[in-house]
């Protein structure tokens, strides 16, 4: 059954900082989203949901391989069930993240899901292996951007706007 204000927020994370976005999206919520990690969402999850936040980092040029994961196993149990629903994405990224979006959006094209939030892409700058395969921390002011789209995401489901 779908609960129409209940806002799932999957998230995928190698370095910490998109658990950090996806954390700080739910706290944006207060409370009013399910935060799940990619490798414990399934099909009946992601239909139980009115909307959705896929929050991950961008690994060469794509979304992570857990996060892919959770779209291929959820992809063909969805389709057909879950046009309209709103969604939005945040990506961690090294220096880009146009190359995990657009992976995204591919996908979430097929289940005919509506973008309601443009793309939130936090650029960490990192360029050397071992700043890539460093533990993240998230500046201040890309948290509150975080929470500020859960706010948003969740405030819209519960007012039906989206």
């Amino acid at each position: 059954m779908i609960d129409d204000q209940m806002l799932l927020i999957v998230w995928h994370s190698r370095t910490g900082a998109s658990e950090a976005m996806a954390r700080a999206a739910h706290e944006g919520t207060d409370a009013r989203a399910r935060l799940l990690r990619a490798d414990q969402a399934g099909p009946e999850d992601l239909l139980a949901a009115a909307g959705y936040l896929f929050v991950c980092p961008e690994n060469l040029a794509s979304m992570t391989g857990m996060m892919k994961e959770m779209f291929d196993r959820c992809y063909y149990p969805l389709l057909g069930k879950v046009e309209g629903r709103p969604f939005a994405t945040a990506i961690a990224a090294g220096s880009d993240g146009t190359g995990a979006q657009a992976q995204i959006d591919r996908i979430v094209m097929g289940w005919r899901l509506r973008r309601v939030a443009d793309p939130l892409i936090v650029n960490l700058g990192a360029q050397t292996p071992e700043a890539i395969l460093a533990r993240k921390t998230l500046p201040p002011n890309e948290l509150r951007r975080c929470r500020e789209l859960g706010a948003v995401l969740s405030e819209g489901l519960r007012l039906g706007i989206f």
